[in-house]
């Protein structure tokens, strides 16, 4: 998006994680669209569908979630 544009429903985080999830709460995690975003200076790309917030890097093998 451009510098004028709002962006929404793009950050969730775990408010009242369960016991193995603890050590993240309050951390603030972002969806990977409408960004470009990067890894290791490769371009990744969102994970199919919107449920799941995942990137996929030309790492990722087989079938992806919610393709």
């Amino acid at each position: 998006p451009s510098t004028q544009q709002t962006v929404h429903n793009r950050i969730w985080s775990y408010e009242n994680p369960t016991k193995p999830f603890e050590k993240i709460k309050g951390y603030l995690s972002f969806y990977a669209g409408p960004w470009e975003c990067f890894v290791d200076e490769e371009r990744v790309e969102a994970q199919p569908g919107d449920f799941y917030g995942g990137w996929v890097t030309g790492e990722v093998t087989g079938k992806v979630k919610g393709s």
